[in-house]
């Protein structure tokens, strides 16, 4: 038996050993779940729910949502709560979490060392369950020398056209900063002054007649197919769909990747709590995380995961070592405090 295949038998042991920790179901189990719909949540529920129903006899009604926090805030607020276990973003779950409108997480209780989970020691309601990226894209074609780093995307002498991005400050302003000559590991105490915020604005100012600013992750992909811009940021994700499933010539650039950690959250007043608890420890577990990669390429968050993974998988996947190298780490905490600031100050930039 070669040393993966151990790994994963014991894995897959420890798995069946939390499950049985949190108890036996009953027929009548059943937990409503709810992340971001399309291509994403076909693989979230290949990967978790349907195993997941299998295992423990629970059933799984699917919801689907934007990410916004308000639908949470609203159903808690009024009593209505009809999500048991949602899908979500570290500082969205960090200001619920804040306004007491999830569930402080038990960690006793789901006999898991959050230690393993990327960002587990800085969560009290969420759990984290996966890693995405939002990294470079451009058409090998049109580029076949195409941009190496942040800088080049800043760089209209070297590489003229337009740009795409997210018309959102969160990881405009960074990578502004990372072209401008900060160090990764300074980008958010640098972002953190007045000095770092208008530094961020200036470098931002040389490509502003050049960025074409899109609003849903699934825009990016059709202004490069459709030649509206020469590169773009975009998910991981869907630039691996695109070259995949519709064999695009798309290329991704890696450098200053800008990564983060999602997790699983439950709203207060979830008349399923056991339930939700059960998902919790099965979500939580290496051989779950690592399923997940072979439907889509996002990267386990359980620490143990990785090694369980199909070799094939890592070159797309932002946890692979070799995309590390020079890795963002989204500052979940930093944009739960200042997001509405920046994002005024950012709108008001827009608009002049």
């Amino acid at each position: 038996m070669n040393t993966f295949l151990k790994i994963a038998g014991t894995f897959a042991g420890l798995a069946a050993a939390a499950l049985m920790r949190v108890g036996p179901a009953f027929a009548a189990d059943q937990l409503t779940i709810t992340s971001y719909g399309g291509a994403y949540q076909a693989s979230v529920r290949k990967a978790y729910f349907e195993p997941f129903s299998k295992t423990t006899g629970i059933k799984i009604t699917e919801d689907e949502y934007n990410g916004e926090n308000a639908k949470v805030r609203a159903m808690v607020k009024s009593k209505t709560v009809s999500w048991d276990v949602v899908d979500t973003a570290m500082d969205s779950v960090m200001q619920l979490c804040a306004e007491g409108l999830v569930e402080t997480i038990d960690w006793k209780k789901l006999g898991i060392d959050r230690a393993k989970l990327m960002g587990g020691d800085t969560q009290d309601c969420g759990l984290p369950y996966v890693t995405s990226t939002v990294v470079i894209a451009y058409d090998k074609n049109k580029l076949p020398n195409g941009p190496k780093t942040i800088a080049d995307f800043f760089d209209t002498q070297k590489f003229p056209g337009k740009r795409g991005l997210k018309k959102i400050p969160d990881k405009t302003l960074e990578w502004a900063l990372i072209a401008d000559g900060v160090p990764v590991k300074d980008v958010y105490k640098v972002l953190n002054t007045p000095e770092g915020v208008d530094r961020a604005f200036k470098k931002l100012d040389t490509i502003k007649k050049d960025i074409v600013w899109y609003q849903s992750n699934a825009q990016p992909t059709q202004l490069l197919a459709d030649g509206q811009v020469v590169m773009t940021s975009a998910p991981n994700g869907r630039i691996y769909d695109a070259v995949k499933n519709s064999g695009k010539p798309f290329e991704i650039m890696w450098d200053a990747q800008h990564w983060e950690v999602s997790v699983w959250t439950i709203p207060k007043g979830s008349p399923r709590l056991d339930a939700a608890y059960k998902f919790l420890a099965f979500a939580a577990s290496p051989q779950a995380q690592a399923r997940l990669t072979q439907y889509f390429p996002y990267g386990p968050a359980n620490k143990d995961a990785m090694a369980l993974v199909d070799p094939a998988m890592l070159p797309h996947l932002p946890t692979s070592p070799d995309h590390m190298v020079n890795a963002l780490l989204r500052d979940a905490a930093f944009w739960a405090e200042k997001g509405d600031e920046l994002r005024q100050r950012f709108n008001a930039w827009l608009a002049k």
